[in-house]
């Protein structure tokens, strides 16, 4: 198999290719697509890291990760998820989730090996997956009153000997869902059952939503601690996003596989980041509580501006910062409606249909920017539909 030949371009990439031709063109823009938090990094991180630069701390890291991170990683995992790791052996200090996602793949997969992966979910997992030697096996979701949830069924009916893991990602990008303890307890003994490693992308933990509360997996089912990795970074609680600054949990032996990935092919994040990451961890968390707070205020500014468009109906999302508009009652493509929105109005969104089949006919907007963004984007998006 051709490896580079089969990858493709994100959607947001894709799409932005497209947004650059129409810049081209004169046409002004507002993007409702990137998740990507529009708050600085708040100031006691950014301090921690330049106390470290200061002092020095400019030399290679420990490829596994500097002590203090993973120490700090081990001590929140303890405080917020009610999961025990040693440090020392059981977690690994990676640049962003996406290289602990291609970490644990790159050590999970032999040639040929299958990958479940939820109906409609982030894009960026297939890469990974093929690069490593795998196959995609859509698993689809079910769709009720708007909310989208992973039936045991459709798990059993993509499943075959082959499969070696299912990712989750949960608060689940673009859906939206916080798949419930009773929702993970069923994913997590289809797992146990079938002998499937579970990777768990843990990365929007923090933004949820109505009193819906992400729940680990390995919280739940303490049979997947031996069949799983969890990864998480610092990107989205934190604001974080350029410091690429994440770290897996798994097994002492699975982090020993990932770890000689990670050898050879990347150093891990900065010793001043790590300290920096270290001390978002440790620190104050008001931070977070005060991001989400105003993500949740965002939230319904998308509601209200959407809600009494004939033909669209948005579910609140649970969690995570973008919201599902379903737009099939407009008798076009998810697709088709993306391409005039951005041609006629000048915004920039994502179709759901690039999550694969399952997000036909629906709409993701983003709001981790807020502000003067947002209000425009949505005046935009409300005259476009209409």
């Amino acid at each position: 198999m051709d490896r580079i030949a089969a990858l493709r371009p994100t959607a947001v990439n894709a799409v932005l290719a497209e947004v650059r031709e129409v810049q081209a063109r004169g046409v002004k823009t507002v993007s409702l697509m990137r998740g990507e938090p529009d708050f600085p990094t708040p100031a006691h991180i950014v301090e921690a890291c330049t106390k470290a630069l200061r002092e020095g701390r400019t030399a290679y890291p420990d490829n596994r990760g500097e002590k203090n991170f993973r120490e700090a990683v081990a001590v929140k995992l303890a405080r917020d998820n009610g999961l025990n790791f040693d440090p020392s052996t059981e977690v690994l200090i990676t640049t962003g989730a996406t290289f602990g996602i291609h970490a644990a793949l790159t050590a999970l997969l032999d040639d040929g090996d299958e990958v479940l992966l939820p109906d409609p979910i982030y894009d960026a997992y297939h890469s990974p997956i093929l690069l490593a030697g795998g196959f995609v096996k859509p698993v689809p979701a079910s769709l009720t009153n708007g909310r989208f949830s992973i039936p045991i069924e459709a798990l059993e009916n993509a499943w075959s000997p082959r499969a070696k893991a299912l990712i989750l990602n949960t608060p689940w990008n673009p859906a939206g869902t916080v798949l419930t303890r009773e929702e993970i307890a069923g994913i997590g003994e289809f797992c146990v059952r079938r002998d499937v490693t579970l990777i768990s992308d843990e990365i929007y933990e923090a933004i949820t939503y109505d009193g819906h509360t992400h729940v680990s997996p390995l919280a739940v089912v303490p049979a997947l601690r031996s069949r799983s990795v969890l990864v998480n970074s610092l990107s989205k609680t934190y604001a974080m996003t350029g410091w690429r600054a994440g770290y897996c949990a798994a097994s002492k032996e699975m982090i020993q596989r990932m770890f000689m990935v990670l050898a050879q092919s990347s150093r891990g994040p900065s010793t001043f980041v790590q300290d920096a990451a270290a001390a978002a961890l440790s620190g104050p968390q008001d931070c977070v509580a005060a991001m989400r707070e105003e993500y949740d205020r965002r939230r319904r500014l998308v509601l209200q501006a959407l809600s009494n468009l004939p033909r669209i109906k948005v579910a609140p999302p649970e969690g995570g910062f973008f919201a599902m508009a379903d737009v099939s009652g407009l008798g076009e493509s998810s697709d088709a409606v993306r391409k005039r929105l951005l041609r006629e109005q000048g915004l920039v969104v994502i179709h759901g249909a690039a999550y694969g089949p399952r997000g036909e006919g629906t709409l993701r907007i983003s709001f981790a920017s807020g502000g003067d963004t947002l209000n425009r984007g949505l005046a935009l998006l409300r005259d476009g539909l209409q």
